[in-house]
């Protein structure tokens, strides 16, 4: 029998690898202070993790609707990586830097394409329908890959250390990004019919039909995404502009 769409998870260990987190991070405070504006980001980060783990979202996501789990997977691969990287301050980033794996996937054009394979490779039909299938397992694994590889592509956005971009990179990064994974989202609003099994026999909620729930998971990875990137591509956009001016002022000085 199938749980309330309305229920909400105890999740412990996702609940508990969040608390370590950031008992961790604290505990780096001590030694490497972060400001306020960042701690707070961190923890945004660590909140809406929780959140996606024990609210009625999952449940949703792992039972009923393919829309519940899209947003399910954008808040744990862009909102909550995004807001963890933000959190962390300039001297323990820069002791993270030093660290080879870290290193290795900050690079850009690492980081990049580990988070549009992630995003791909979990969204093959035969892998999606895996892992849930298999919740006490391949989902925590997926989940996992996505919030490692979010951390991986937000980190060079948001700290300078190991590799500082200028504002225009970032940019230009930025737009990759939402070019690039935009095409997943759009393919499954535009999709005929529905090609994940595990939601065409779930229960059905709201009489909403597996491709109607296809389309509307398609429609709010691709707006999101469009919010996020977007926003921040005009940001750095913005900054690069601002810094080509600044440039050519002392040139056009008499």
């Amino acid at each position: 029998m199938e749980p309330s769409p309305w229920a909400w998870e105890p999740a412990w260990p996702q609940v508990g690898a969040v608390l370590a987190l950031a008992a961790a991070y604290g505990l780096s405070l001590r030694g490497r202070p972060a400001s306020g504006v960042r701690r707070v980001a961190f923890g945004a980060g660590a909140l809406l993790l929780v959140i996606v783990f024990v609210t009625p979202l999952q449940t949703l996501s792992t039972r009923y609707l393919l829309s519940a789990h899209l947003l399910q997977n954008v808040v744990l691969a862009e909102w909550a990586p995004a807001l963890l990287v933000l959190g962390v301050g300039p001297a323990l980033a820069a002791s993270l830097a030093r660290f080879g794996p870290l290193r290795a996937l900050a690079r850009p054009l690492v980081a990049l394409p580990l988070w549009l394979a992630t995003y791909v490779l979990w969204h093959v039909p035969a892998a999606y329908d895996a892992a849930l299938r298999h919740q006490g397992s391949l989902l925590l694994v997926e989940h996992a890959c996505y919030v490692l590889a979010g951390i991986a592509l937000w980190w060079p956005v948001f700290q300078p250390e190991p590799f500082a971009l200028r504002p225009g990179v970032k940019a230009g990064y930025l737009f990759a990004a939402f070019l690039l994974a935009s095409p997943i989202g759009l393919l499954l609003a535009l999709l005929p019919s529905p090609i994940y099994d595990f939601y065409e026999a779930a229960p059905r909620i709201w009489d909403l039909a597996p491709l109607r729930d296809q389309q509307i998971a398609g429609i709010v990875m691709s707006g999101t995404e469009a919010i996020v990137f977007f926003g921040l591509f005009a940001l750095y956009f913005v900054r690069f502009l601002e810094e080509e001016d600044r440039a050519q002022a002392p040139a056009s000085r008499p």
